[in-house]
């Protein structure tokens, strides 16, 4: 790069790979975070602590230990000990954002960046797959109203074919027997 400076570019896989969905809303772990942002996750949470106004419960908030179980019996996370003995935080994209200004560094904002588009990608496939699910749904209900009209219709014919057949009187040249 320039004057020998290098960007750092965070693949979009494995952001996405640390997007977990707990109380019905995509969030970040701060070890996660941490790890992204290239700093110890005691130290983003020290200063999650130290500015905690920034961050209202629909910015971030803390596992409970049947979250964190489930989180791990679903293999989230391979195990407790991981997230280092406590109750990890959680943020959610807005808590991700203000994460970006309190620990005031390029590679944080750079790191936020991404994560914040990932999220709008996600939100804007959730959309997409919406439209496709009702557009299904749709399609399925005139199927079944299809489905309906074709079994009557066999319904029709198997009667048609099943009905007992009366000899029908010969018309036309007869010879003499």
């Amino acid at each position: 790069m320039a004057n020998g400076v290098k960007k750092l570019t965070v693949a979009d896989e494995i952001i996405v790979n640390k997007i977990y969905y707990i109380r019905k809303q995509k969030i970040m772990l701060d070890r996660d975070l941490a790890e992204l942002y290239g700093v110890q996750a005691i130290r983003l949470r020290e200063q999650v602590k130290r500015n905690l106004d920034r961050f209202p419960s629909n910015f971030m908030f803390q596992l409970t230990a049947g979250e964190v179980e489930a989180m791990v019996s679903q293999n989230a996370i391979p195990s407790k000990q991981q997230l280092g003995g406590f109750l990890p935080y959680a943020f959610t994209e807005h808590g991700v954002l203000m994460l970006a200004s309190v620990l005031k560094s390029k590679q944080a904002l750079d790191v936020s960046i991404s994560v914040i588009e990932i999220f709008v990608k996600m939100r804007e496939m959730l959309s997409t797959n919406k439209d496709i699910l009702l557009q299904m749904q749709k399609v399925e209900k005139k199927l079944t109203a299809h489905d309906e009209d074709i079994r009557l219709i066999f319904d029709a014919l198997r009667q048609f074919l099943n009905s007992p057949q009366e000899p029908r009187k010969r018309i036309g040249f007869k010879p003499d027997n």
